[in-house]
């Protein structure tokens, strides 16, 4: 094991065990080194690596704290390597958000509020035919995302979120060449809304699966 690579296994057991806990300042470089009988160049290098990640947060004159945690930052890092994938790949994440999605929405039928449904009904009324393909995948990714928030699952909540971004440019691609896509999108939209509102699970569920599906399928057969 390369010794930076030690020096990130050790870090990550110290906040794993609750030695070091969200928000706690990191001994002095000198002190961990020599507590965790590494070099400060290993240490350094596993520091450096941490914080691009979001698991360390390093304070200029200050010193190294652990982050928060929390799930949107961490899952930041997951977003910014999804968006190197190529164009080749987005069955592959749309087949992934197949699974996802409507499991996000059989939980957010169990316990959506009255203003959250009021929420996504504005998204989808402000879905004119107007609106170009990028004003509409902007309203679609709000939908979307409203669905996921509604879970109530942050974690849940994040990979949709940074899942989402190689689909984007088939969505506009689709806005653009496939007549009657707005309408049916915004059809769809309306289901599982409706699906929500009345506290449906499973037909939020089967309403996600037919939405996310058609994008799959009508990449299919254009590709």
């Amino acid at each position: 094991m390369a010794l930076t690579d030690e020096a990130i296994l050790r870090i990550k057991e110290m906040i794993v065990s609750g030695a070091l806990k969200p928000g706690d300042k990191l001994p002095r470089e000198s002190d961990l080194a020599d507590e965790l009988g590494l070099s400060r160049n290993s240490l350094r290098e596993a520091v450096r690596a941490l914080t691009l990640i979001n698991i360390l947060d390093v304070r200029q004159g200050d010193g190294t704290y652990v982050t928060s945690l929390d799930p949107n930052l961490l899952l930041d890092a997951l977003t910014f390597v999804v968006d190197f994938h190529r164009d080749d790949s987005v069955l592959e994440f749309l087949r992934v958000r197949r699974i996802l999605e409507p499991e996000a929405a059989a939980m957010a039928a169990v316990r959506v509020e009255p203003d959250e449904v009021a929420a996504m009904q504005e998204v989808i009324d402000a879905s004119t035919p107007e609106s170009t393909p990028e004003q509409l995948l902007e309203l679609d990714i709000t939908f979307h995302r409203l669905v996921a928030g509604a879970s109530g699952n942050s974690v849940l909540a994040s990979l949709i979120e940074g899942l989402s971004g190689p689909t984007n440019r088939a969505r506009i691609w689709r806005g653009h060449t496939q007549a009657g896509a707005h309408e049916r999108t915004v059809r769809e939209h309306q289901a599982i809304l409706d699906a929500l509102a009345v506290h449906e699970p499973d037909v939020a569920h089967a309403a996600m699966v037919t939405h996310v599906a058609g994008v799959e399928n009508w990449l299919k057969t254009v590709r």
